[in-house]
């Protein structure tokens, strides 16, 4: 079924032939020559980190125009409905690559940043981990750039450290662990093994599963820490391939959930419990904004169309850059307006909605900037759930279900 508010190109198309009639060129006032031929141009920008090339085989690698692809299928979708208001769109990205050895330091993100908005760039995307996305927006506070953050999940970018003029369209950790717990409870699965990596990203991950256990009523049956290194990664058999065989021996629980968000551990787990248990977490039965296997709401269009222009399957990060420029796109289109103050209004406006093939629209928080969306709940090869799950109701939309809400959150917005 495809999204009403999604448009496809025979909508499109149905557009231009009407526009083109005799009765409807009747009710339009001529245009100058000088007009039609100038379309109004809008420039995004993307300033990411290119992902590194896999030291061996790694079916789960990213490619390394993770991201950049995604935005480039954003132009593409943004000059097909600019066209008919007159506005252009062009890409301007930037990757942050290592130096090689003898060459001077790297750009950084910062200096990226400034150098975007020195070209007159008002858009940016952020694919760059918290710490970077804080430094670009304390960068440019007061400059009049709009920032979208398109893949750091840290809940303090939400929370404490927020930014007036930065959005976010990567789900925040609270918002994935939400889903996976609404998920869990409705399955009836209530007594849950937590095993937590030794990164940081690990343990921020593990505590947004505690907070949203306790919110949907599960039970931390028990917790262990990983300590066996990065058996996933392994080729071959290890010495402490035994132990952790017996890593999950005499516990009590319905489901392992498995913190690693760096992928060391968590893929070797399934199928490695003394007991037969479903995984969940960053690995096995995993929340994402996207995958090949969503084709419903319209999604195929888009599933075909990128792979057309990328010679692959979309990611969630170049869903994710996708999503944060057809805003900028949806918001010219709506507005019938290029200007950088009226589009960011416009985006920050509570009423403004994306279209985003997930069967509802999507729209930001004021609170603290996120983008509501359902998150899929998938393993490998197919689409498991789609969270909220139904019955999951709130007073504004079923979608604050998922993330910190308004009364609680610690975000406290000034206009920059």
């Amino acid at each position: 079924m495809v999204d009403p508010r999604t448009p496809t190109l025979a909508a499109l198309g149905l557009l231009a032939a009407l526009a083109a009639a005799p009765g409807a060129r009747a009710q339009q006032a001529p245009t100058p020559p000088a007009a039609a031929a100038q379309a109004a141009e809008i420039r995004l920008g993307l300033i990411y980190r290119p992902a590194p090339a896999p030291s061996s085989y790694d079916a789960q690698a990213a490619p390394e125009d993770e991201g950049l692809a995604g935005a480039r299928l954003a132009i593409q979708d943004n000059a097909t409905t600019g066209r008919f208001v007159r506005q252009s769109y062009a890409l301007d990205a930037m990757a942050l690559r290592p130096a090689a050895p003898g060459e001077p330091p790297p750009q950084s993100a910062t200096d990226a940043a400034r150098d975007l908005a020195a070209r007159g760039l008002r858009f940016l995307v952020l694919a760059l981990p918290a710490d970077e996305v804080l430094a670009v927006a304390d960068a440019l506070k007061g400059s009049g750039v709009m920032l979208f953050n398109a893949s750091a999940p840290d809940d303090r970018l939400r929370g404490a450290e927020c930014r007036a003029d930065l959005f976010h369209v990567a789900p925040s950790r609270a918002m994935q662990t939400d889903a996976l717990a609404q998920f869990l409870a409705f399955m009836r699965w209530r007594k849950l093994f937590l095993i937590t990596g030794p990164q940081e990203g690990d343990k921020l991950w593990a505590e947004a599963m505690k907070r949203s256990a306790k919110k949907f009523g599960l039970q931390l049956a028990a917790e262990r820490p990983w300590t066996f290194g990065p058996l996933a990664r392994a080729r071959g058999d290890t010495p402490t391939r035994a132990e952790a065989l017996v890593f999950t021996r005499g516990l009590d629980y319905d489901v392992a959930v498995v913190a690693d968000e760096a992928g060391d551990f968590g893929d070797y787990v399934p199928f490695h419990t003394v007991d037969p248990r479903p995984v969940v977490g960053t690995q096995g039965l995993i929340p994402t904004t996207w995958h090949p296997t969503l084709e419903v709401w319209g999604a195929a269009q888009a599933q075909n169309r990128f792979r057309r222009l990328a010679g692959r399957l979309m990611r969630p990060l170049d869903y994710q850059v996708w999503a944060a420029m057809r805003a900028v796109g949806e918001a010219a289109f709506q507005k019938k307006t290029t200007d950088p103050a009226a589009l960011a209004a416009a985006i920050a406006d509570p009423a403004f909605t994306l279209p985003g093939y997930k069967g509802v629209a999507l729209s930001f928080r004021p609170w603290d900037h996120q983008l509501r969306q359902p998150l899929l709940l998938v393993q490998p090869q197919a689409l498991v759930a789609v969270a909220p799950e139904q019955g999951y109701l709130h007073q504004r939309t079923p979608l604050d279900t998922l993330g910190i809400d308004l009364p609680e959150t610690q975000c406290r917005l000034t206009k920059s």
